[in-house]
C-alpha cells in the first residue's frame, strides 16, 4: 500500500493566525498517526509563517511512524534537519516569499550542489527525496546526484485531472518509468485530493509514498480529521476505473 503522510503546515497557519496554541500542532501530530497516518509532514520556511523551528524540535520525539521535513536546503534548514534527524528529508526549491512550492529542480543545472547537501544527509543516516517535475530527464539526473528518491510535483496532474485524466497522468507514468529504470524510489505530492487521489495512485507504479496537507486539512472542517485520514488512505487501495 501506498503511504500517506499528513502535511500539517496548514494547522500551523491557523494557530498563528491567533497567537498561543490552539489548535495544538503537536496534538494533531499524533492523533494524525492514531488515525492511520503513516508518515508525518512539514515544510519550515524561512518566515515561520506556519510550522515554526521551535515546532521541528517539539515534534521530533513525538513522531512514531515517519518524519518528513520539507524545504529549501539553505544553511539554516541544512542544520535544522541535521539537529533533528528525521526519517525523511525533501528538497524543494522554493524561494523565501514563495506561497506555495511551484516547481522541481532542475537536476542538470544544480547537481553539484545537490550532490554536497544530498551527502550530508545520508552521512547522518537521513534519507534523501528531492522535488522534481514529471520530466525523465529531470528523473535520470536525479539519480546522478545519489539522492534515495524523487517526489514527482503534481499541480499539473491536477489541474488537469477534470478535464483530461489520461492526458494528465500520461507525463507521470513516463517519469515514474524512469525512476524504476534508474532504480529511485518514488513519493509524490501537490494539490492531491480526494477526486484525484485514486486514479494516480493506481497508474504510478511502485509509488510509496503521497504526502497531501492543504486538500486534506480543508476536508477535515467537514469530516473530521480521523474519517478524513481514513478517506484518504481508502483512496489509495482503490483500482483505477
Amino acid at each position: 500500500m501506498v503511504r500517506l503522510s499528513v502535511n500539517i503546515n496548514k494547522v500551523a497557519t491557523l494557530r498563528n493566525a491567533r497567537g498561543g496554541n490552539l489548535p495544538d500542532v503537536q496534538q494533531f501530530a499524533t492523533d494524525c498517526e492514531r488515525f492511520g497516518a503513516e508518515g508525518i509532514t512539514i515544510h519550515p520556511r524561512p518566515d515561520q509563517r506556519h510550522i515554526t523551528y521551535t515546532d521541528v524540535g517539539l515534534l521530533r520525539p513525538l513522531i512514531t511512524t515517519e518524519f518528513n521535513i520539507e524545504g529549501n536546503p539553505t544553511e539554516d534548514f541544512i542544520q535544522l534537519v541535521l539537529n533533528n534527524k528525521p526519517e525523511q528529508v525533501t528538497l524543494v526549491p522554493d524561494d523565501p516569499d514563495q506561497l506555495t512550492s511551484d516547481h522541481g529542480w532542475d537536476t542538470v543545472k544544480h547537481a553539484s550542489f545537490l550532490k554536497d547537501v544530498i551527502q550530508r544527509f545520508q552521512a547522518e543516516g537521513i534519507r534523501v527525496s528531492i522535488f522534481v517535475d514529471p520530466d525523465p530527464r529531470m528523473v535520470t539526473h536525479a539519480a546522478e546526484t545519489g539522492t534515495d528518491r524523487v517526489e514527482l510535483y503534481t499541480e499539473s496532474y491536477a489541474s488537469l485531472f477534470p478535464a483530461d485524466r489520461e492526458k494528465a497522468i500520461a507525463p507521470f507514468i513516463e517519469a515514474a518509468k524512469e525512476a524504476q529504470q534508474v532504480a529511485l524510489g518514488l513519493n509524490a505530492g501537490h494539490d492531491l485530493n480526494l477526486q484525484n487521489l485514486s486514479y494516480f495512485a493506481a497508474h504510478i507504479p511502485d509509488l510509496l509514498e503521497v504526502s497531501i496537507g492543504h486538500a486534506l486539512i480543508s476536508d477535515a472542517l467537514y469530516y473530521g480529521i480521523e474519517n478524513t485520514i481514513q478517506l484518504y488512505r481508502r483512496q489509495l487501495l482503490i483500482q483505477a476505473v
